[in-house]
């Protein structure tokens, strides 16, 4: 239909040129959407911005005036501006910018981006997107945490105009979870060592499908810088975040390591993050107070929850709520998930959460089938369910290869019955983690053996990802000190510095 409105209307033009002789009348301009869309006005009329945001002089692209952003390690300065758009229409995008890593995206019920590593002069970001059943969009640009000011000029959104008779400001979301659909490649270039440092490399955007837990302050942690070199492992679970008291996020619930004055996770962040991995942050664990219990309200954990999403730049978090968290105070734990997705939504991003969930010789407890449930009643969603295969006690199989496949394949039908899945689709929605050397069950045992026979399994079912804990103990015991069973520091077997590791590091979905 469209083709043949466009030659009926050719051919109606082609009459009118005809009565003018030869008369041409010239093209009209493609028509700017945006309003003041060089920052001329002189300030931020028509956007919504950041505090630190200003119409400044001295860098402008064209004119006398550019946006001037200053990109913090807890916000990315973001201005953003609503507009109305026509359904199912083709609409441009374009804009100059300058500085490093800086973004030009539309967000709402259409989401697109674009980005550029930074130079010292102006580059030109284009991106072309479809409206969809969209009426408006939010278009944005932003910097990235911890890169400093940035500079942007002269934007351009066209395409057939909306309904309403004007754009108007949208509110920027100061939510950090920036997952896009076109990740930087690179982090920018910077040593890959875990020295201390307050300024978070961006994540690379790359697949997350083995990473492998560590505990960056406790059980005698490594280098993380050596520990990538040798096993190949770049992806990382990072545990574990607990409240320091009055609903203060530290690690280990330490005072002492609080997560807004911390350095040295920081530094492990910039180190995997050059290395081309990425990390996720693992709130709970079995010790210690969670968050969650002691936030008050939804709204106050979420806010504890993104202050943490905030120092390190966050797109993944990882939520394992054991002992007595394990399906406690699900409407506040659950309603500030939502909360965190939806801001983040808004902000056109999106905030990739795990739930860990111990595991039993029939898969799932009960009351991990109940905690899911009350996620979903609550419109909380999960990337995957991250099974703990391990901790339950070896039986019905005579080999702990056997058991853990055993109990996979059952978790793996309770979660079908939970979500409706497929068999394909829950074996993606499930990640499995293992545990190297002995356990806290004397009658488990992984083996590099069980690990290589155990990849074997992921690979054939498609498993979301294949993880472990943890890299603190992936090393054999120093035999001249005395050690518990299952030690945090060495995995208690015959081994070679990250021979689990090595394992891990092969599995790509």
């Amino acid at each position: 239909m469209r083709r043949s409105r466009l030659a009926i209307l050719a051919g109606g033009v082609a009459a009118t040129l005809a009565t003018l002789g030869s008369t041409v009348l010239p093209a009209a301009a493609a028509t700017n959407l945006l309003s003041n869309p060089g920052f001329e006005a002189g300030a931020l009329s028509g956007w919504s911005c950041e505090a630190t945001d200003s119409a400044g002089t001295g860098h402008a692209h064209g004119g006398t005036y550019a946006l001037t952003g200053a990109a913090s390690n807890s916000s990315t300065a973001q201005c953003g501006q609503s507009v109305s758009v026509l359904p199912n229409s083709t609409y441009s995008l374009t804009g100059w910018v300058s500085g490093a890593y800086v973004y030009l995206g539309v967000s709402g019920a259409v989401t697109a981006s674009t980005w550029t590593p930074g130079t010292g002069s102006y580059t030109q970001l284009s991106l072309t997107f479809s409206s969809g059943s969209a009426t408006s969009v939010t278009v944005y640009v932003h910097g990235w945490y911890g890169q400093g000011t940035f500079y942007a000029d002269d934007l351009s959104l066209t395409g057939p105009g909306g309904g309403s008779p004007s754009p108007t400001a949208s509110s920027p979301s100061t939510s950090p979870s920036a997952s896009r659909s076109a990740g930087p490649s690179a982090s920018p270039s910077r040593s890959a060592t875990a020295s201390p440092s307050t300024s978070v490399t961006p994540p690379t955007g790359g697949p997350f499908r083995n990473p492998i837990y560590f505990m960056p302050f406790e059980n005698s942690p490594q280098d993380i810088t050596q520990a990538i070199a040798a096993s190949g492992a770049r992806n990382y679970n990072l545990a574990f975040v607990l409240d320091a008291g009055g609903c203060t996020p530290a690690w280990g619930g330490d005072a002492g390591h609080k997560v807004t004055t911390d350095t040295t996770v920081t530094g492990v962040v910039n180190a995997v993050r050059a290395a081309g991995g990425d990390v996720a942050v693992s709130f709970g664990g079995y010790n210690g107070a969670e968050l969650g219990a002691s936030c008050g309200g939804a709204a106050g954990l979420a806010a504890a929850y993104q202050a943490v999403i905030n120092r390190y730049a966050l797109t993944r978090i990882d939520l394992d709520y054991e002992g007595d968290d394990l399906n406690a105070n699900t409407a506040v734990r659950f309603g500030a998930i939502k909360i965190l997705q939806d801001n983040a939504r808004a902000a056109g991003r999106q905030l990739h959460v795990t739930l860990t969930v111990p595991m039993t010789t029939v898969g799932f407890p009960d009351t991990g089938k109940a905690e899911i449930q009350a996620a979903q009643a609550a419109g909380a969603s999960f990337d995957l369910v991250n099974i703990m295969a391990f901790d339950y006690g070896l039986t019905n199989a005579a080999d702990m290869a056997t058991s853990v496949q055993l109990v996979a394949d059952q978790a793996k039908n309770q979660l079908k019955t939970l979500y409706g899945y497929d068999d394909a689709t829950a074996y993606a929605h499930l990640g499995l983690q293992l545990m190297n050397g002995h356990t806290d069950q004397p009658s488990e045992l992984f083996t590099q053996a069980t690990f290589s026979t155990l990849l074997a399994y992921a690979r054939s079912r498609h498993f979301g990802w294949l993880s472990f804990w943890a890299l603190n103990r992936d090393r054999a015991c120093d035999p001249s000190v005395p050690h518990n069973w299952a030690d945090g520091t060495c995995s208690s077997v015959a081994q070679n510095p990250y021979d689990f590791a090595k394992i891990v590091a092969g599995y790509a979905g």
